[in-house]
């Protein structure tokens, strides 16, 4: 009898360590589970490239940092990948792989077989590294993307699409600031042949390049995603709604896009005009939606240093021609002597270059991609404080000076005026302000001129020869 109870207790221990066993097999088995759909749902990338060698690198790095954080703000289930020159800063790797989550593919320059071309852009010498996208060949699909895209909402539906999609911006040719890709090393040396056989290629440049490798694709169908999530086969057109040119914002002042959902905006128009640049808006109204996604996601820490030393300097500049006001004037000889005239009419010159240097300079020295509410104001008072300079100098009357800075003013505000019905009516308004502001300024320059005049003459500059040195006018003060 106590035996056969020995037994059940056995026995009954026997199944308990069974069935822990079979819980801690299920147990590893759904954790692998898990970790195969997780590997499975990062088959998929989102990529861009870097390269360095043009005036405005700084400028894509930052472009394209705000790029991948608002990618990952949107929760996008991929991979954020960036095919990155061998020559790119080493600090430029890490803050991409550090601080915004990117996996950085290094790769080696591809030679540019069409830098020879009447048409070439030695701007887009390097762009055929966009090439190697191609050779991601851990991914299933691959969403290639320029800098200068501005997401909206999420695409996760583009990685549905199939072997090559793209959008046709222009109705002949398509654009490859955004396409989708299935990689294949195959295809990869196929057109790393055909670079080196020479394929023809229209403007030199990877839009060229892949328009030609892809000849039929406006004769292809539209892509709609599949309901069920299944992937496509072939190639497609996309909806413009993916690629979603500014232009089409600025002519109507809203998006009016039926085809596809309005998810990516692209700046493809001209360099200086990108809108992560502070004069961007109000010019172009959208640039400061790509400057709200900035201080939503990177912030403007890198130049906060340069915008604060710069604001004090300015100040200081004020500050100082407030006190210490030098004149400059004639040269008093004889009124006969040639060389009198010909002093004014330097001394005038270079007046009037202070005065335009006072306009330019700020510009070129402000951090380039600082907010627009940043960067206006601190170019306005840096002309002011520039101008004052000029003011002092040469004893010229204030107003006329900064008629072009209080013109700047009034284009600023009507250029930002939120209420136009379109963009038309808009342009209209900037035009008719520039017609109706160009009189003044002329009057302005012409005073300008008149009382540099008056200046040269009313005060002593150099004695005339013979005569004792009268004292030192540099550092008088008022």
């Amino acid at each position: 009898m106590a035996l056969g109870k020995k037994q059940r207790c056995s026995n009954k221990g026997s199944l308990m360590r069974v069935l822990v066993v079979m819980a801690l097999l299920l147990s590893g088995l759904g954790c692998v589970s898990c970790e195969r759909e997780k590997e499975k749902g990062r088959r998929n990338a989102y990529a861009t490239m870097m390269y360095v060698g043009t005036p405005r690198d700084y400028e894509f790095y930052v472009a394209i940092r705000v790029l991948l954080k608002s990618l990952a703000t949107l929760d996008a289930q991929a991979d954020r990948v960036v095919i990155a020159s061998l020559d790119v800063p080493p600090r430029w790797i890490r803050a991409l792989e550090k601080e915004d989550g990117a996996k950085v593919v290094r790769v080696e320059n591809l030679e540019n077989p069409y830098k020879h071309q009447d048409n070439f852009d030695k701007r887009f010498k390097l762009s055929l590294n966009k090439l190697y996208a191609w050779s991601l060949v851990e991914y299933d699909r691959v969403v290639m993307l320029d800098a200068d895209n501005l997401f909206l909402h999420n695409t996760e539906e583009l990685f549905q699409c199939g072997q090559f999609c793209a959008v046709f911006i222009n109705p002949c040719v398509f654009h490859t600031g955004l396409f989708v890709l299935q990689p294949s090393m195959a295809v990869f040396k196929d057109m790393v042949h055909e670079l080196q056989n020479g394929r023809e290629n229209p403007d030199g440049a990877d839009q060229g390049f892949i328009a030609s490798y892809f000849p039929q694709l406006l004769d292809k169908p539209m892509f709609y995603p599949p309901s069920n999530g299944s992937r496509l086969d072939g190639t497609y057109r996309l909806p413009l709604g993916y690629q979603m040119d500014a232009s089409y914002y600025y002519l109507k002042l809203r998006w009016s896009i039926p085809c596809g959902p309005n998810s990516v905006i692209t700046f493809p128009g001209a360099p200086w005009l990108k809108p992560w640049y502070w004069w961007s808006w109000p010019v172009l109204p959208l640039g400061l939606q790509w400057h709200d996604k900035r201080l939503q996601t990177l912030g403007y820490g890198a130049e906060m240093a340069v915008i604060l030393i710069q604001s004090a300097i300015y100040l200081g500049i004020i500050a100082m021609t407030r006190f210490a006001r030098p004149s400059l004037s004639k040269l008093c000889y004889r009124r006969s002597d040639k060389s009198i005239n010909l002093v004014q009419n330097i001394l005038k010159l270079v007046a009037l270059w202070s005065i335009l240097a006072a306009y330019t300079t700020p510009f070129f020295i402000i951090p380039h991609t600082v907010h627009p509410l940043l960067g206006w104001p601190l170019y306005l008072l840096g002309v002011f404080a520039l101008c004052s300079v000029a003011i002092n100098a040469f004893l010229l009357p204030m107003l006329p000076v900064l008629m072009p800075w209080l013109g700047i003013v009034g284009a600023l505000m009507v250029m930002a005026f939120p209420w136009y019905s379109d963009g038309v009516v808009r342009a209209l308004c900037v035009f008719g302000y520039a017609f109706c502001a160009a009189p003044f300024v002329w009057a302005s320059t012409i005073r300008i001129v008149a009382g540099l005049q008056q200046s040269l003459e009313r005060e002593a500059f150099l004695p005339r020869i013979g005569e004792s040195s009268p004292p030192s006018w540099f550092n008088k003060l008022y």
